[in-house]
């Protein structure tokens, strides 16, 4: 019962009301906030189907009757003069509603939708006259329905998003399911896309197969990525693990991020005492989706075999310390710079606890192209040495093509 809940119930004590009341009132509130939630999802659903709608009628008169692109700036103008209390309708949104209807010509494929009814004159008959011989096969189809659910969850602005960066269905698909899962903003969905989020899911080194049931091993695998991707820090080389742990808290939320939904923090250098000596874990949370606690270990360089073996000890001290007995056993993450896999997979065969091995990156690796635009140490230095030879009391302005101008220029580049 929770605090507000109580003082409810002591209120309608003290005024003679019968304690049912405040089990009565919990009950309404619930109810309203999720009428409130359906409600919002019910207008949400309406107005992806209303652009797909559009997308539709404007898609199949350009293809049927030749109409040519300047028909939409005409439609924009129009529907502001005539609905100008009315948002949405710009010349761009208009015409993402156009690609959005050519990106899912099959979504909302049972019947001819109704702005296509609109002018009976354009169109057939038969409703499957004039949808392709693919959306008729498609009318009971579950895969449908399952893309029009998903869809139909997210903000206008997330579904052109995802068209807009991802070409592959299944790809998108993925990323829908996450930003509905995790609440993603738009603006997270787009760092998660442009971080290839879902090439990173369940790359993990780990013993999870032969230590974990299958069900708790497949969600546990899910939850970690290879590599994890710290590009919010700003850590200068050489680095400290504990310079590491810091700036990693300091971004808490964005660190929360990067590790996925579920991590709930519970402490840092988190003191275990073993046999009178002391212990300290780097980082613990606990999953609240795995019912478990997770320990992660961060280490600067390349992974070394002796790791393994204390994060087991750890993994063994958290199970017998602070394991509640309806909790799942602890499970063990250990952070570095290079995973060496052939290494970690021997060292974490013959293990009793379940552990895994991943990668960090403090920054993104910068395009092969603008590498390969970028001067080397050895030039900066020989131009550098030219420059003061030439002229040592008078600084000089670099030239449109000399390195150091092309240094400026690139800078921008070289940190996210």
């Amino acid at each position: 019962m929770s605090a507000k809940h109580k003082s409810v119930v002591a209120r309608t004590k003290a005024i003679g009301f019968p304690t049912d009341y405040a089990t009565l009132l919990q009950g309404i509130k619930q109810r309203i906030r999720a009428s409130q939630v359906r409600a919002t999802l019910a207008a949400n659903a309406e107005l992806i189907r209303l652009y797909w709608d559009i997308g539709y009628a404007i898609s199949r008169r350009q293809q049927r009757e030749g109409w040519g692109r300047a028909v939409i700036p005409r439609l924009a103008r129009d529907l502001h003069n005539e609905l100008p209390e009315v948002k949405g309708f710009s010349e761009r949104n208009i015409d993402r509603m156009v690609g959005f209807y050519r990106v899912y010509p099959t979504l909302l494929a049972i019947s001819p939708p109704p702005v296509a009814k609109l002018h009976p004159s354009h169109i057939p008959s038969s409703a499957n006259a004039i949808l392709p011989t693919a959306v008729a096969k498609l009318r009971e189809s579950p895969d449908r329905e399952n893309l029009w659910r998903h869809v139909a969850q997210l903000p206008w602005a997330h579904n052109v998003l995802l068209v807009q960066k991802i070409k592959d269905l299944p790809t998108r698909v993925w990323y829908m399911q996450q930003a509905v899962a995790n609440g993603w903003s738009r603006n997270v969905l787009a760092l998660q896309i442009d971080s290839g989020a879902h090439l990173r899911v369940g790359k993990a080194i780990t013993n999870f197969a032969e230590r974990l049931p299958p069900l708790h091993s497949d969600l546990a695998t899910q939850i970690l990525k290879d590599p994890y991707i710290f590009d919010f820090l700003t850590l200068q080389k050489p680095f400290h693990e504990r310079e590491l742990e810091t700036g990693l808290l300091i971004h808490v939320q964005k660190f929360l991020l990067e590790l996925g939904q579920g991590f709930a923090f519970v402490g840092r250098q988190y003191h275990l005492e073993v046999g009178a000596e002391d212990f300290y874990v780097d980082l613990l949370f606990y999953h609240l989706h795995l019912r478990c606690f997770i320990v992660i270990d961060l280490k600067k360089g390349p992974f070394r075999a002796e790791y393994a073996g204390k994060m087991n000890f750890y993994c063994n001290v958290l199970d017998d310390k602070l394991r509640h007995k309806t909790d799942q056993p602890t499970i063990g993450l250990i952070l570095c710079q290079d995973k060496n896999r052939l290494v970690a997979e021997y060292a974490l065969k013959g293990l009793d606890k379940a552990i895994g091995v991943s990668e960090f990156q403090l920054t993104r690796a910068l395009p092969r192209q603008l590498q390969s635009s970028l001067p080397t140490i050895r030039q900066i230095e020989m131009e550098l040495s030219a420059a003061t030879a030439k002229e040592p009391k008078r600084r000089r302005t670099p030239s449109r093509g000399s390195v150091t101008s092309r240094i400026s220029k690139t800078r921008s580049y070289t940190h996210y």
